[in-house]
């Protein structure tokens, strides 16, 4: 099985902590439109003609497309790959862009799942970010999806920045227990470079993001959750049973997948590629009948680590058994590396399948590097 993932490049504004590639710009819609549906046929080899069980449109806002333009798509994959008749669909979408006469639209069309940006049920936070939508908005938005009957449904959250208290945190997390939300990806807010927000940290016009705080509403969000029946399948996501993302678990578990539009990635085990993130060099090139990507060789390293990356920050672990079908030899150098770990209590060793712990959940990314193959 593999996915497709489709990258919407505008937004109406930039948040201030974002990094993702988009325009603010809408001139230029309906060119990326059809750009993309050429793309679709240019790529239809890459996935080997395996069969599409997730199709992700993602951003960017890619609730700002049409339901004509969403369909169009959707057809294009359908006629040059095997979808799956159970496919999930997801569309990411702004709270503000969900109103009575859009979600009534997307009924007709195949999205069944929908990520809605939330961010914060707080007006003052939202400001702060400079998102577009308001806490009522929001809370109405997802009410409105509900309402339609789609059931599949997750918010996205983000927690340790300054205006957050650990009041306020367990607020937005009552939200998403009193709306009856299955499933919710929360982020620590990570200050990136040439963004809104590193400027202002920069200028000390904003105070620098405090781990301390990072670390106890991720854990305090933990031990919540958990109370409430979900599962943390992946670090920042969280779900009831069955409701896990089909979408993102396949690229946590090395599933192969296709990324159409700028700045899209692709990755089919043996190679990954990226597209240009410039949306008038992808027109161009698209124009040109020409996959404006880079291309990477996969070594048997970069294979490893990509693998010890993804997997450890799941609930299913680093399988011993599939580190070694990658590289004879290399599930002893693991183990013998992941032993201090285990020891230390930050990594758990059961049935040939290492996991991380609740404690080792706080240096996910730092432990999963020390592990890597050089």
């Amino acid at each position: 099985m593999a996915g497709i993932y489709i990258h919407i490049p505008f937004c109406k504004q930039a948040c201030h902590y974002c990094d993702f590639h988009f325009s603010t710009s809408l001139k230029y819609k309906e060119d990326m439109v059809m750009a993309l549906l050429r793309e679709a046929v240019f790529q239809k080899d890459y996935l080997n003609g395996e069969p599409v069980q997730t199709i992700y449109f993602g951003g960017g806002t890619p609730s700002l497309l049409g339901a004509e333009d969403i369909n169009r798509l959707i057809d294009t994959i359908t006629k040059t790959h095997t979808v799956s008749s159970d496919a999930e669909i997801t569309l990411e979408a702004n709270p503000d862009d969900l109103n009575a006469s859009k979600v009534m639209e997307l009924r007709a069309t195949a999205i069944n799942r929908f990520s809605i940006g939330t961010q914060s049920f707080f007006d003052e936070d939202l400001l702060w970010m400079n998102r577009v939508h308001r806490s009522q908005e929001a809370e109405a938005s997802i009410m409105r999806v509900q309402d339609a009957g789609f059931e599949n449904i997750t918010i996205d959250l983000i927690y340790g920045y300054p205006l957050l208290t650990n009041e306020k945190w367990k607020h937005n997390l009552d939200k998403v227990f009193t709306l009856d939300i299955p499933h919710i990806s929360a982020y620590s807010m990570t200050v990136e470079p040439q963004t809104a927000l590193a400027s202002f940290i920069s200028k000390k016009r904003q105070p620098p993001m405090n781990e301390r705080q990072s670390a106890e509403q991720f854990t305090f969000m933990i031990d919540e959750m958990e109370q409430r029946g979900f599962d943390q399948y992946e670090i920042s996501n969280f779900s009831k049973p069955g409701k896990h993302s089909k979408h993102n678990s396949n690229y946590w578990k090395g599933v192969k997948y296709l990324g159409i539009g700028p700045s899209a990635h692709s990755f089919n085990g043996v190679t990954r590629q990226w597209n240009i993130a410039n949306n008038a060099k992808y027109l161009d090139a698209i124009s040109q009948a020409s996959i404006p990507a880079e291309i990477e060789q996969l070594s048997e390293n970069d294979r490893l680590n990509e693998y010890i990356m993804t997997s450890l920050r799941t609930m299913w672990g680093v399988d011993i058994e599939k580190l070694e079908a990658i590289a004879v030899g290399s599930s002893a150098i693991f183990l013998k590396e992941a032993a201090q770990y285990v020891n230390s209590d930050k990594l758990l060793l059961n049935n040939n399948v290492i996991t991380l712990t609740k404690s080792g959940k706080l240096y996910a990314d730092s432990i999963a590097a020390d592990l890597f193959f050089a």
